[in-house]
């Protein structure tokens, strides 16, 4: 088992959510922090491709992702998992909370490898692709 896998945050997440996941011991690392001008000009596939480059799984608000070929082909390519929340309206604690309620999950994931895609929801986490 993983002893400690690593997450590569959409921008979208923002930086109050990678604090929090750090503070509760989580190995984080935020696309803003790697891109120029806050990552806004970078396309999905490249951030993702960046981070799974580097072995961290990537974390984001929009599904949407799974479903979209030129942004789902770095998932295939590195055989990664991809974890979102189901809902994109949620505060930043609640989305800390749901994140980390579903750690040992999320681990286990990774463990089993990808491509896949994975929904965070607020008691699991569900397979959504392929």
């Amino acid at each position: 088992m993983t002893a400690q896998p690593e997450f590569f945050l959409d921008r979208g997440l923002g930086r109050r959510v990678a604090e929090g996941l750090q503070e509760l011991g989580w190995v984080v690392h935020r696309a803003t922090d790697h891109f120029p001008n806050d990552a806004q000009d970078v396309p999905d596939e490249d951030w993702l491709a960046y981070g799974l480059d580097r072995g961290w799984s990537p974390l984001c608000k929009d599904g949407r992702i799974r479903g979209r070929e030129v942004e789902r082909a770095p998932i295939e390519r590195f055989g990664a998992v991809l974890f979102y929340l189901d809902n994109q309206r949620l505060v930043v604690s609640a989305m800390v909370d749901r994140f980390h309620r579903s750690r040992a999950a999320m681990i286990r994931a990774v463990d089993r490898g990808g491509p896949a895609a994975y929904a965070v929801r607020e008691d699991s986490i569900r397979r959504t692709w392929p």
